[in-house]
């Protein structure tokens, strides 16, 4: 090995270390120091002092320190991310309403190519002949492999309705498809009605004022039904644990619904105390594996309760608290703080949801979901 490369391979570790001593303080609960202090920073020391007196160049190491951040953060867990500028971007738009979008939700491990596991109908992805199951390895000519999930599912949106261009890859052919991105919804739900139900409302992400105008659109048509009244939580996956706490008080009212453990095993409790408007309507709940975060509370909490039933496929279990950080040169760094748990003490994370009615994954059709539901 050259001496340019050991001298950059040691600048990497350094950043490595040095980054370890930042998220330690935030880790996920459980986690505990193997090496004492005295040790770790003697470690640090003496790597500081080889790449100041060896290292050949006076080289700008920011390229190396960036994959070092990305490599350490986004190894953590499926949804810790280091977030260069345009993810941050990208991040800070994640809640604007007239964001354009392909329709396909990304699932991805650290080291491995996003895979689509969820579409929405008719949107401009389905009628391009993506499909449940393809692997993603560049989005715009820029490989996948080294974006966290988050960042993949980001890049997907835009302000404006440009053109994406995605190679997907399966076991027996590879190929580039151009799809045109375009605003999918108006509103953060849709509500249709279906002979035999109360109506379907679909949650397409859970941003306030989400709930909010649940209460003030929906709620008035549904007093009077005794039917029972399906939740659509399929390819739910934004939103925030207040908004969904609200929906889930929707439907019951209790002191403790579960709780997020943090570091050192500190539990902060999560509470529905207002009356329930729709405490007495029966309710569907339909998942799939792309009903992540915020909406697998909602369905957890609600069976749990023995509130709905859930029809559809298992949840990847990703609920979880996360605390944003900015650094000082506009990236960021998003990661896993807590873990949720039902009332009952089971954890949901890396678990899931399994649902009480399971159907086919190779038939996820709305028309499918119904007859189920029916």
């Amino acid at each position: 090995m050259t001496r340019k490369r050991i001298k950059i391979l040691l600048l990497t570790v350094l950043v490595f270390i040095s980054l370890f001593f930042l998220l330690e303080k935030n880790f996920l609960p459980g986690f505990l120091l193997k090496l004492s202090p005295d040790k770790d920073f003697e470690l640090l020391g003496k790597v500081i002092q080889l790449i100041k007196n060896d290292y050949i160049e006076e080289a700008n190491p920011a390229k190396t320190m960036k994959g070092a951040f990305k490599g350490m953060v986004d190894s953590l867990d499926v949804l810790s991310s280091y977030l260069d500028k345009e993810s941050m971007l990208r991040y800070s738009q994640r809640k604007e309403a007239n964001l354009n979008d392909i329709g396909i939700v990304l699932y991805k491990r650290y080291g491995s190519f996003p895979q689509v596991i969820g579409i929405s109908e008719n949107s401009p992805a389905e009628k391009k002949g993506i499909q449940i199951g393809d692997f993603i390895s560049s989005l715009d000519g820029r490989s996948t492999l080294t974006m966290s999930m988050t960042e993949a599912n980001l890049y997907l949106k835009d302000r404006d309705k440009k053109t994406i261009k995605l190679r997907i890859f399966k076991i027996e052919e590879t190929k580039e498809v151009n799809i045109e991105r375009t605003l999918l919804f108006e509103e953060p739900f849709s509500f249709a009605k279906a002979k035999g139900t109360s109506g379907i409302l679909k949650i397409h992400q859970l941003y306030p004022p989400c709930v909010r105008k649940i209460r003030e659109e929906i709620i008035p048509r549904l007093i009077p039904e005794k039917r029972t009244f399906i939740l659509d939580l399929r390819n739910c996956h934004e939103g925030d644990i207040e908004e969904s706490r609200k929906l889930i008080n929707l439907f019951l009212k209790s002191p403790n619904i579960g709780y997020f453990e943090t570091k050192g095993g500190t539990k902060e409790i999560l509470s529905c105390p207002d009356d329930a408007e729709l405490e007495k309507l029966p309710l569907v709940i339909w998942t799939n594996q792309a009903t992540i975060g915020p909406a697998e509370a909602v369905a957890g909490v609600l069976k749990e309760f023995k509130r709905a039933k859930i029809i559809g496929l298992p949840t990847l279990g990703l609920v979880a608290k996360q605390n944003f950080f900015v650094l000082d040169d506009g990236s960021g760094l998003l990661l896993t703080s807590g873990i949720f748990y039902l009332r009952s003490g089971e954890k949901l994370w890396e678990k899931g949801i399994k649902p009480d009615i399971k159907i086919n994954e190779e038939d996820q059709t709305f028309s499918t979901y119904l007859k189920k539901s029916l």
